[in-house]
């Protein structure tokens, strides 16, 4: 995965094969199967390469069909939907071997004004009073440091709490809640569609993983086995993922061997600049 930025940058960037046409490149990876975050941050760059003049986007709706392949390049298909004067629509088929792993529906808008109001911001510890995940996995979890900093190392994550066996957080209302401030360790330059592509990709390291902290579990529990399902954001306000956003997560339900896990990111001012939604499929068989 990238280590730094410009490597993340390239990463999320697509060469243009023909009209609509794109191919993303695949980083060095520890994975067995393509990163869910890669590929949605991919495609939402392939279908904002075709949105209309003035118009960026504001949602997007995926789900992962197939376990992407780290060793050979994604082909991104975009479908013109709909173009509208206040919103456009694009549909992305990601494929590998000749097989879709990936489907993105993205909706654009116009900038314009309206009615406004937002969520309060959780009272929570400050940025630099909260330790870094890495030095939390290196005191409890030593075998997954290495694979934290080859995949994720370029991204600052610091944990703010959590509800469950190990956690702090009141768990009265929701059982199952975690919080870490995360950014992108570097400065990223001004392209708004970057930093929604970066979002989108740090959007799916920890949001899952919800699920499993009402039962005091991690993805490295022996018998569990973890996947993402589908994959949501919208994108509310003005933001830059080179700057800290707090990522306040609950998982208000698992059954079935699924888990729903939702996350409302906050700058550091307090303003809700976008929110995540995702279930994946949490089988634990000890």
């Amino acid at each position: 995965m990238p280590t730094s930025v410009a490597e993340l940058v390239d990463l999320l960037d697509l060469e243009t094969i023909d009209n609509n046409l794109f191919r993303g490149r695949q980083p060095i990876t520890f994975l067995q199967r393509v990163f869910g975050g890669q590929v949605a941050g991919q495609a939402l760059t392939a279908a904002s390469r075709t949105a209309p003049e003035g118009m960026s986007v504001h949602s997007l709706h995926s789900y992962f069909l197939r376990a992407g392949d780290p060793n050979v390049p994604i082909i991104y298909d975009v479908e013109r939907i709909r173009d509208g004067g206040s919103f456009a629509t694009r549909r992305v088929e990601a494929r590998q071997h000749g097989r879709p792993i990936y489907y993105q529906t993205a909706s654009f808008q116009i900038a314009e004004e309206g009615l406004e109001h937002q969520d309060a911001m959780p009272e929570v510890v400050p940025v630099d009073q909260a330790p870094e995940v890495l030095g939390l996995l290196k005191e409890h979890a030593p075998g997954t440091v290495r694979v934290w900093e080859q995949e994720w190392g370029i991204l600052d994550v610091r944990f703010a709490g959590q509800t469950g066996p190990l956690g702090q957080l009141d768990a009265a209302e929701h059982p199952a809640r975690s919080r870490f401030w995360v950014r992108v360790s570097g400065m990223l330059g001004d392209d708004e569609l970057v930093h929604k592509a970066a979002l989108t990709y740090f959007s799916d390291v920890t949001l899952l993983g919800t699920a499993l902290v009402a039962h005091g579990l991690r993805f490295d529990a022996p018998g569990m086995t973890a996947a993402s399902l589908d994959h949501s954001v919208w994108f509310h306000r003005p933001f830059r993922a080179d700057e800290w956003l707090l990522y306040d997560q609950v998982s208000p339900s698992a059954q079935g061997g699924r888990g729903l896990a939702i996350g409302r990111l906050f700058t550091e001012s307090g303003s809700l600049v976008a929110t995540a939604a995702q279930e994946g499929l949490i089988r634990y068989r000890p």
